[in-house]
């Protein structure tokens, strides 16, 4: 009897000793083991990604247009506030992010009061950014400033936003249902976006942007009933005052487009509750913020899916921050400009659930190529084939099968680079915002470059401001930023993304290997039990 007991003891100090060892400090923590998320949580969390889509995709579209046709400043002065303002916004990104690795634990979460404290300010300086100030010398300087403030704001929103996926469940399933959930979200916010901001602000570009310029002659030509009906619609009206009138249809976009913003986020935070990190091993003292990022940068699956990504986006935003021009000047399509968006964004949102069986069914990484590269060969029908209606709308809905994969992808891929680093660095904990806030920087830098590099181009080209028409040169330039240049960079980026290494094999023994960590931190607990039985 009592040489079982001794024996009994013996595995009880042998398990204890390993268990400490294991956590690196005597002092063990309670685990809470995954539990499945509801459908409710899973919508409230894809609910809180709407915000940044919405707002994301009104400046994508819309800010450069307005910048030259609306607010009336000059090319080199809008692509200043464009890349300056992506620039300070990407450097804000591991800002936010080491911010918020130093945040402590709070009733809410650690993320979640940068959310709900952002937003109010966040709304405010995006209805300023669509407000033309009276004084013409001081304009510059105005978007400038609203442009970095509200960058800064919706950066303190979407970094903890991003890291807060890796906070709803330690099962990889859970989290990939719940970033599908996000994505198709996100593109519906995308698609709200642009319903919002077209259908609000598309009247005044389509219907006296070349009026006004030519009153005279659409007057004296009178030969369709379009133009009839355009001249009984406008003739009482100055070109002062339908510029007045579309200045205030932003404004009104703006302030819907801000409403939607505070509701998704009320809906988050009651929806959603943050849980610490269950699996991940406490280490007592927390890493540096500079030594952090080096150990991030230096895991190669994390720089390869960056560098990857870097490029599409640097693709889409090229193809996205031009395209209302293009519409414009380039194909004469501007009255189908918003419609052709709409088309976009909902067939990727009717795409996102193929896309998500799809990556079940053949693994992430063949997602990753057969659906960014489906998008090329009708990047190059476009501006093979202008003025072409019926084949913009084909190029529209199978653009949005690229577009979804696109919005999928980037995001669920991610985890599985967190969950690859924790296995190989189990006593690092807190570096998840890091890990989001330099994947945001990277993809906003990209369209930083992107829009201020176009907005140079055209004025290169000889862009004129507030024009009816634009020099040739203009209209080859357009082309050459919503068609070459993006299937080069998508090239460029599939081919990096071949030396990713975490393929479905490797995510799944990380699976396994992260479940049995997770075991032995739970069974840690036991031989305490026994020892206090024993004693």
């Amino acid at each position: 009897m009592i040489h079982g007991e001794e024996e009994a003891s013996d595995r009880s100090k042998r398990a204890l000793v390993k268990c400490i060892s294991y956590e690196g400090s005597p002092q063990l923590d309670k685990v809470k083991t995954s539990r499945k998320l509801s459908i409710c949580c899973k919508l409230c969390f894809a609910i809180g990604g709407v915000p940044y889509e919405v707002v994301a995709t009104a400046i994508g579209f819309f800010l450069q247009i307005y910048l030259l046709d609306v607010a009336q400043i000059t090319p080199f002065c809008a692509s200043l506030v464009l890349f300056i303002g992506r620039a300070w916004d990407a450097i804000t990104d591991p800002a936010v992010g080491y911010l918020i690795s130093k945040s402590k634990w709070t009733k809410i979460g650690r993320l979640m009061p940068w959310i709900i404290g952002s937003t109010p300010f966040a709304v405010v300086s995006y209805i300023l950014l669509w407000y033309v100030p009276p004084v013409k010398a001081g304009k510059f300087l105005w978007y400038l400033v609203f442009y970095c403030l509200f960058q800064t704001l919706l950066t303190c929103f979407h970094v903890p936003y991003s890291a807060l996926t890796m906070f709803l469940s330690s099962d990889q399933k859970e989290r990939d249902t719940a970033t599908a959930y996000r994505m198709t979200m996100e593109a519906f916010g995308t698609m709200i976006g642009a319903a919002v901001q077209g259908q609000i602000v598309a009247q005044g570009h389509a219907s006296s942007h070349c009026f006004l310029q030519n009153k005279s002659e659409v007057a004296s030509t009178n030969s369709t009933t379009i133009n009839s009906q355009l001249d009984g619609n406008l003739s009482s009206l100055q070109p002062k005052d339908l510029l007045s009138q579309t200045k205030d249809s932003y404004m009104i976009a703006a302030g819907v487009v801000g409403g939607i913003y505070i509701f998704c986020t009320i809906i988050l935070f009651f929806g959603v509750k943050e849980r610490d990190d269950p699996y991940t091993v406490k280490s007592g003292k927390p890493i540096p913020f500079l030594k952090g990022v080096k150990l991030v940068m230096r895991h190669g699956p994390y720089v390869k899916l960056t560098t990857t990504f870097l490029f599409i986006s640097l693709a889409l935003q090229l193809v996205e921050g031009n395209f209302a021009l293009f519409c414009t000047y380039a194909v004469d399509l501007r009255h189908h400009f918003q419609n052709i968006v709409l088309t976009i964004l909902v067939s990727a949102v009717v795409a996102i659930p193929f896309w998500q069986w799809f990556l079940q069914r053949f693994g992430k990484k063949t997602a990753v190529y057969c659906g960014i590269t489906w998008i090329i060969p009708f990047l190059i029908m476009m501006v093979s084939i202008p003025n072409n209606l019926i084949v913009f709308y084909v190029v529209a809905v199978s653009s949005g099968l690229s577009i979804a994969s696109y919005f999928l992808l980037l995001w669920s891929l991610l985890p599985d680079v967190v969950d690859d680093f924790r296995l190989k660095n189990p006593f690092i904990k807190g570096l998840e915002p890091i890990f989001c806030s330099f994947y945001v920087f990277f993809t906003k830098f990209a369209a930083g470059v992107s829009l201020g590099f176009s907005t140079l181009s055209l004025d290169f080209a000889g862009y004129e401001t507030g024009a009816c028409t634009q020099p040739p040169p203009v209209a080859f330039t357009l082309k050459l930023l919503v068609g070459a240049a993006p299937t080069g960079l998508i090239v460029i980026g599939l081919l990096i993304f071949q030396f990713y290494p975490i393929t479905e094999e490797v995510r799944m023994r990380n699976k396994l290997a992260l479940q049995e960590l997770r075991n032995n931190r739970q069974n840690c607990e036991h031989p305490l039990n026994d020892m206090q039985r024993i004693l």
